[in-house]
């Protein structure tokens, strides 16, 4: 079962457009790093409006879980529009850091 997307953000009201990108992003209910790595994919979903951002809880989705190998929370997983996976950061990326795996995404 897949997470539900997080909104895609366009702070200037321009028309949506398709995601390019697509990040997973696995987190667990009580983890104080998840909500800095929240912060860092908000910025990221600021700059980059192509970006989808899926966040699931690994307790709620422990199939989707197992099946990325998902050790620790937070952990986001950056994949090209074919799905293939192009980074894999564990603990909090920094938004430069994202930044670059994203544009080795597209």
């Amino acid at each position: 079962m897949r997470g539900a997307p997080r909104s895609q953000r366009n702070p200037r009201g321009a028309r949506r457009v398709d995601p390019v990108v697509h990040v997973d992003f696995y987190s667990s209910s009580f983890c104080a790093p998840c909500a800095a790595a929240r912060g860092v994919l908000d910025e990221a979903a600021r700059l980059i409006p192509q970006l989808e951002i899926v966040e699931r809880n690994v307790a709620q989705h422990p199939d989707a879980a197992d099946a990325d190998r998902i050790g620790s929370t937070p952990t986001l997983i950056v994949r090209a529009s074919d799905g293939a996976e192009v980074y894999r950061a564990e603990g909090v990326p920094t938004v430069n850091q994202l930044l670059v795996a994203l544009a080795r995404a597209v």
